[in-house]
């Protein structure tokens, strides 16, 4: 019965009183001994082809419903309930701002295929790892615009970030400058968390804000800023322009202001990390990923309806239709 599925019983104790029907059962079929008499014949040739008749059959099935009705009865008194459950989940997510460095020396190709090729590459895959937080993106150099506010449409930011390219901003590392306007985009966000990723690979040289100041305006507005310093140890192949207006690449010592950076994320409560290659470049996202898990708040509701009347209902018809034929069509039948 349909109305049965996904339901508990309130009085699940009572379900043992169902056994009684094996004694019933037990009892119908030893009494019926007692409708026959046994006489001594010659031969069963006349008889073997009598049926048995419809009234007959129909006492086996009276007997039948009355056992159902037991079990009505039964199932009725275990009192079962439907059950409406509910979920209320609500995804706290975080508000996390990218803050890349796209100078010239970001071009340096101690990464593959270079060091802002691998930031921008690593960087959608970690934005494809956290579908419930609102991301954005800023780009500096000698100084910072917003390349995506924030946002939860992943896939215009997705996109946004594989068209950056080194050039659209004067050359130059305004860190402090970068640092300010990714505050600027969080200062005024509501999430339980507010995340700044500022990637460079390069010393403080230009930019009207130190970047000393910048930390101190993310963490009045309680913004943890993770700094990533992109570069190998000693020298990497920079770009440069040779005398016939080639890009060619010569090694040069590798400067990254690590003391600075730290600065940074110690004051914030945030973390400094060192990248010297593709690989650790990723473990660093992986451990970004794992040290801001967005949080699941999780309500589950229950509701019980008690289910035992259509039982009832099914119960007393069957008594019903018992008592009109044992009145009329069994009334003959002892």
């Amino acid at each position: 019965m349909s109305f049965l599925l996904g339901i508990q019983f309130a009085r699940p104790g009572l379900l043992y009183l169902l056994l009684i029907i094996i004694p019933l059962i037990a009892f119908y079929i030893w009494r019926r001994k007692d409708y026959y008499s046994s006489i001594q014949v010659s031969s069963i040739d006349p008889v073997v082809s009598v049926k048995k008749s419809y009234k007959e059959i129909l006492r086996h099935i009276l007997f039948s419903l009355r056992m159902i009705v037991i079990i009505l009865m039964i199932l009725a008194l275990a009192r079962p309930q439907t059950i409406d459950r509910q979920k209320n989940i609500n995804m706290l997510g975080i508000d996390i701002v990218l803050s890349l460095d796209v100078s010239s020396s970001m071009l340096a190709r101690d990464f593959k295929p270079d060091r802002l090729e691998a930031a921008k590459d690593l960087a959608v895959e970690f934005i494809a790892g956290r579908p419930n937080d609102r991301m954005g993106v800023v780009v500096f150099s000698s100084e910072s615009f917003t390349q995506c506010p924030l946002t939860t449409d992943h896939a215009v930011l997705t996109n946004l970030i594989t068209k950056i390219q080194s050039g659209i901003i004067e050359d130059g590392t305004a860190i402090g400058v970068g640092l300010a306007n990714a505050v600027n985009r969080l200062k005024d966000s509501e999430a339980i968390s507010k995340v700044i990723i500022l990637l460079t690979d390069g010393v403080n040289n230009s930019g009207v804000i130190d970047p000393a100041t910048a930390s101190d305006l993310a963490k009045k507005f309680n913004i943890r800023v993770y700094t990533i310093g992109v570069g190998s140890k000693g020298e990497a192949p920079y770009p440069v322009i040779d005398f016939w207006g080639r890009t060619v690449y010569q090694n040069m010592p590798v400067e990254i202001d690590e003391a600075t950076l730290q600065h940074i994320s110690k004051n914030t409560g945030g973390k400094y990390f060192r990248a010297t290659n593709n690989s650790k470049l990723r473990q660093i996202y992986s451990e970004i990923d794992k040290l801001e898990k967005s949080k699941i708040d999780v309500k589950e509701y229950n509701r019980h309806e008690e289910a035992f009347m259509p039982l009832i209902w099914l119960a007393l018809t069957i008594i019903f239709a018992d008592i009109i034929v044992s009145f009329t069509i069994m009334r003959s039948i002892p």
